[in-house]
């Protein structure tokens, strides 16, 4: 809306940029190709709402208030920009709309998910595979599929600065995924605490640790906050 900051992650000639320049109050174009740098300010030397920055992403100063992201972002450092966005930023990434590659957008949305960081994105936010990209949708085509990804940020269950915490939390209990959910837990709370986290939130104690839900892994995460003293916190 006229109210958004939204950053285009990977501008390129600025496709996508000359579309958010109409309706957002502020786009930031971000491009690591020195060329296509100039390109973009040559585009947008008169648009007064365009800020064309030339470095990697992964050393852009991301802003310290809200935005929104909507960018066809560059495949190679996608689990760079993922971390960038919903980890580091979660105090202020509302969401987007983003094109990546379609193998790990479908890694997203396994059943069984290994990965504690892709835990922690469903946590906070709505991700929703909107369709499939084919490579006949770009200029030059790229060798593999593509896929769009809408991001909504949801309510924060927990004061964002657990973050780190709740992260360590998700990261030691999937340190061995084949683990049941009953002997992952017993590593961190004892076998009393463990019974009755079972029977407050319906857990399957028998299955294995990375068939948790997210609201499974909060509710889990927010008991041990409760009942385990912090020394024997994950960290």
């Amino acid at each position: 809306s006229n109210q958004d900051t939204v950053l285009d992650i990977g501008a390129g000639k600025g496709f996508l940029t000359v579309h958010l320049v109409k309706i957002a109050n502020n786009v930031v174009a971000i491009e690591n190709d020195t060329a296509l740098v100039e390109h973009l300010r040559k585009l947008f030397s008169d648009a007064r709402n365009v800020q064309v920055v030339g470095c990697d992403f992964r050393n852009f100063a991301v802003p310290k208030f809200p935005f929104k992201v909507v960018s066809n972002i560059p495949y190679g450092i996608t689990s760079d920009i993922f971390k960038i966005l919903m980890f580091e930023s979660l105090g202020n990434f509302l969401g987007g709309s983003i094109v990546l590659q379609l193998e790990p957008t479908q890694k997203l949305f396994s059943r069984k998910l290994y990965n504690p960081y892709t835990v922690f994105y469903h946590t906070f936010f709505d991700l929703k595979l909107v369709y499939e990209v084919g490579p006949e949708s770009f200029l030059p085509p790229p060798t593999v599929k593509s896929a769009l990804l809408n991001i909504k940020r949801k309510h924060l269950f927990f004061d964002f600065k657990f973050k780190a915490k709740y992260l360590a939390f998700i990261s030691c209990l999937l340190e061995k995924p084949d683990l049941s959910v009953k002997t992952a837990l017993k590593s961190i709370f004892r076998k009393s605490q463990v019974r009755s986290i079972s029977e407050k939130f319906g857990l399957n104690l028998n299955a294995q640790i990375v068939c948790l839900s997210p609201s499974q892994w909060v509710n889990c995460f927010l008991e041990m906050l409760e009942v385990v003293p912090e020394k024997f916190h994950p960290s």
